[in-house]
């Protein structure tokens, strides 16, 4: 089970290039990981179907377990804000002390005194002790929708803002509305089934992510983890007809995705090509090399190489690439991932973003999809299947 809690080093770049110390010494770091890490969460049909006798859902929208309240957090969290914290994961499953970690780092529970806490914005134009964008045409914008205190009948469809305590009133400064709005925020982007990548859509920073979950631990009485989100996420998932993702139109098709979908919870590492972990083009480079085909190395080349499939005609073992970088006036990919079907790909995303996992490609908080291309159908590689079909 993966821990909430493992620190990783710092990404610094857009487009998910990690930095950081020698490269021998990440891959020696990220062995050690993958060493604690991967015989828990590997994936393979047998696994699978183990986890799931033993208790796991494969459901993104399984209520989280929530973690008993710490005598820190007990001590800390004023009472009414512990309150609301609680009974908003419990009501809206997930874990509680993750909104906790929020409403802390954002206003210290409510008990900071600076502009827009109580009244009014900050230099960000975000309000309240969740610090919700509320000002149109600030740097925050105004993901609460309308003004920062409304009648519920005026508030606009656009927005997180809530009435949470059935007052009539849509109050951004009141911790009733402010919280649950915050929970809908979250579960919006992604929070059940990839916890770091939520928080970060809630403030575009890792280091806020770290924070967060920091203060999450210490709120949590004993361990505190994700087997109802980021596990999920590594381990299976469902579509919509509520199968296991990832069924392919033939068979050699099927034998690419299964490969990627097995490097599940192997960890992302710049320049990785295997065995212990991967970065983007790396996993999808290998998940061909698998069948015994070669196509190009790094995402640029991978989306050069084709062919396009247009959008809508995806399906699984597809390539799908985003718009992350800008060079020269040039916007090639600076990410790609597998279609495995209904809306999802397998990746490998970046050194903060969490082990190689399941996610939405077509997602508002991601980058812009520059399309799709389908290699099993390139010349080259047809090349390649019909030697091996002869020599066999």
């Amino acid at each position: 089970m993966i821990s909430l809690f493992t620190r990783r080093s710092s990404d610094r770049g857009a487009a998910g290039l990690w930095f950081g110390g020698a490269v021998a010494v990440a891959v020696a770091m990220m062995t050690l990981f993958a060493m604690l890490v991967i015989p828990v969460i590997s994936n393979t049909t047998e696994q699978v179907g183990s986890m799931l006798s033993n208790g796991l859902v494969c459901d993104p929208d399984a209520d989280a377990e929530q973690p008993d309240t710490s005598g820190y957090a007990q001590d800390s969290i004023p009472e009414n804000y512990l309150e609301i914290y609680r009974e908003v994961g419990e009501d809206r499953g997930i874990p509680w002390n993750i909104l906790a970690g929020v409403g802390q780092v954002e206003s210290h529970h409510g008990r900071w005194e600076g502009p827009g806490i109580t009244e009014g914005h900050n230099d960000w134009g975000a309000a309240g002790p969740m610090q919700f964008g509320s000002l149109d045409g600030s740097a925050a914008g105004n993901s609460w929708g309308g003004e920062p205190v409304q009648p519920v009948d005026e508030r606009p469809e656009e927005g997180y803002g809530i009435d949470g305590n059935g007052d009539g009133i849509v109050n951004v400064y009141d911790p009733a509305d402010a919280i649950p709005a915050a929970a809908d925020y979250l579960i919006a982007h992604g929070l059940k089934e990839d916890v770091r990548q939520a928080i970060y859509g809630y403030n575009h920073a890792w280091w806020y992510v770290d924070d967060v979950l920091e203060w999450a631990e210490q709120y949590a009485d004993g361990e505190f983890n994700t087997s109802g989100s980021i596990q999920t996420a590594v381990t299976c998932q469902l579509d919509a007809e509520g199968t296991l993702i990832g069924s392919a139109p033939d068979e050699l098709t099927q034998a690419v995705v299964d490969w990627a979908l097995d490097q599940r919870g192997k960890p992302y590492i710049w320049g990785g090509v295997g065995p212990v972990g991967f970065d983007c083009s790396g996993l999808m480079q290998k998940a061909y090399q698998s069948i015994g085909v070669t196509i190009p190395r790094i995402s640029q080349d991978q989306w050069s190489f084709g062919p396009r499939i247009p959008a809508g005609e995806e399906q699984p073992g597809d390539l799908v690439f985003f718009n992350t970088v800008s060079v020269e006036g040039r916007n090639p990919p600076g990410h790609v991932g597998m279609v495995i079907g209904d809306g999802l790909m397998v990746e490998a995303w970046c050194t903060d973003c969490g082990p190689i996992a399941v996610r939405e490609y077509d997602d508002p908080s991601r980058s812009e999809i520059m399309g799709f291309t389908r290699p099993l159908e390139h010349p080259d590689v047809q090349a390649q299947l019909e030697a091996q079909s002869s020599r066999g």
